[in-house]
């Protein structure tokens, strides 16, 4: 994984023998870019959220040139490789998507808001576990103004939520359950909701939850993701039917 700013390393503890990845970051390309301050943000984040479905973060170091983030190593690669393959069986996807929830789920208690959940950004333990990774982007609580709403605008298009694209204020922990509910579509129909070569018009798409589903899909699936994609409340991830979509047979 290589960035302008930064590298990602395999790496092995000589004497525990454990396995980790570094993240070196090149200062000067840091200050140069003006992330310095993001970069900061992003390990007071992965401080803040230690969580079995989340990426950790073991140690920062810095020399005079370099700083490097030694993590979690996730040997099963991006989630993202295997939907390159198809879409998941269903068993599968939901398995991953309780996992997501999970760890988004303790984001936000923590205060923290992703803002780039995508498949790219998921990532697979040796044994299969999802780990949310790639706090770059991340915002805490304390960034919202007096109106209590963030205001920046990132994420990858694909998967933000339409209040972010009209630039206005909105709700963090919404906007990342919308891009959960774009990565549910993804897991069970094997490619994106709302796609255009020209991006104005994929926004459109997104404003007006303008898709369809799949054939494929059961029709109860069909009627969950239908809803579940543009009828966030922030309260969701607590509800009932939440709950008893994700159960086993539902």
């Amino acid at each position: 994984m290589d960035t302008p700013e930064f590298n990602v390393y395999f790496a092995r503890n000589l004497k525990t023998g454990q396995s980790v990845a570094i993240k070196l970051i090149d200062k000067e390309k840091v200050l140069k870019v003006g992330l310095i301050d993001q970069t900061k943000r992003e390990i007071s984040v992965m401080k803040l959220v230690k969580h079995p479905n989340v990426i950790q973060l073991y140690e920062v170091m810095a020399s005079k040139t370099k700083i490097y983030f030694v993590m979690e190593y996730a040997k099963g690669g991006e989630l993202f490789n295997k939907l390159a393959r198809g879409r998941l069986k269903e068993d599968t996807a939901r398995k991953y998507f309780q996992q997501l929830i999970s760890a988004v789920d303790f984001c936000h208690s923590r205060g923290v808001y992703h803002w780039d959940l995508k498949p790219e950004n998921l990532l697979l333990d040796e044994n299969g576990s999802l780990k949310v990774s790639d706090f770059g982007l991340s915002a805490l609580a304390e960034s919202k103004r007096q109106d209590g709403l963030l205001h920046t605008t990132r994420g990858t298009p694909a998967y933000v939520a339409p209040e972010i694209i009209s630039r206005k204020g909105y709700n963090g922990a919404k906007a990342d359950i919308w891009s959960c509910g774009v990565i549910l579509f993804v897991l069970l129909g094997g490619y994106l909701p709302f796609h255009d070569s020209n991006l104005m018009e994929m926004y459109r798409k997104i404003a007006k939850a303008d898709y369809g589903c799949p054939h494929w899909f059961p029709v109860e699936r069909n009627d969950q993701v239908t809803t579940e994609i543009p009828c966030i409340r922030e309260d969701f991830v607590n509800s009932r039917h939440f709950h008893k979509a994700l159960e086993p047979g539902s």
